[in-house]
């Protein structure tokens, strides 16, 4: 078994390659002085019984990670939970999945389809949780995926990956405030999510989000094709202490629910 450490480092490897902004914003707040924290990782599946939450928090687990919050969202169809390392300097690890009971007999029957071409033994792999895509895919079907949930299609192109990280505010020395960190993020040059506004939580929740939105970048699929889609973002979170004087440590559903919308197309 691989340590911890370098899955994390392996998962930041790949996540940069899929998201060339993210290593360029990091690399900005280094420039600054800043130690850059990663307050969590997010991971996207489907509830399929073989390839569900469990298939990729499995990869966590065995390393200490205890599930800690779970979360719905209701209009997309979505189920997440959260999980937290003893050692706090280790990201959280926050998993969502389709609820494939709830969409359209077409995406559960494609997912069936995705499904059947996965191995038991390359869920058990330790490198799953960075596997990439390991079913075949042609642009045809990830377009008619879309047409219904962006989440499907995202998954259906990228297969297992990180689907962000994320700064922590907290940690940074020269940014205290959300409005002022985003602010630096747009005159450097990169979009904002503004989907509910460009800050997503208050002070009241315990947690403020914003996020990049995702560039797009080409995707080979196995008809032969290339084309560019949103792959991953860049996220940014400020917490705030509850009344035992400890930061607040889980995720809002309302503000989250907003966020998955940083891989949504820009038009």
């Amino acid at each position: 078994m691989i340590s911890l450490d370098t899955l994390l480092e392996k998962m930041w490897v790949d996540y940069c390659e899929l998201n060339p902004a993210a290593k360029r914003i990091h690399d900005l707040f280094v420039g600054r002085g800043d130690e850059v924290i990663n307050d969590h990782i997010a991971l996207r599946t489907f509830n399929h019984p073989r390839l569900g939450i469990e298939s990729l928090a499995q990869h966590f687990k065995k390393y200490g990670y205890v599930e800690k919050g779970d979360y719905t969202f209701v209009e997309k169809k979505l189920y997440a939970k959260h999980y937290e390392h003893p050692n706090e300097n280790h990201p959280k690890i926050f998993i969502s999945e389709l609820e494939l009971e709830k969409v359209s007999p077409f995406i559960r029957n494609t997912v069936n389809g995705l499904v059947d071409q996965v191995t038991d033994t390359m869920i058990k792999d330790d490198m799953f949780p960075m596997m990439g895509r390991p079913w075949k895919m042609t642009y045809q079907l990830y377009a008619d995926l879309a047409k219904e949930s962006e989440y499907a299609s995202w998954v259906a192109a990228y297969g297992f990956r990180p689907n962000h990280f994320t700064v922590n505010i907290n940690r940074l020395k020269s940014f205290e405030q959300i409005e002022d960190l985003n602010k630096f993020i747009k005159t450097s040059g990169f979009t904002l999510n503004s989907s509910g506004g460009e800050v997503k939580g208050t002070t009241a929740d315990y947690l403020e989000q914003s996020s990049t939105m995702a560039s797009e970048i080409p995707v080979k699929f196995d008809d032969g094709s290339t084309h560019n889609l949103p792959g991953c973002y860049y996220e940014f979170a400020k917490r705030y202490p509850l009344q035992n004087g400890k930061l607040y440590q889980g995720f809002v559903a309302k503000s989250a629910d907003k966020i998955f919308e940083s891989t949504n197309k820009v038009k």
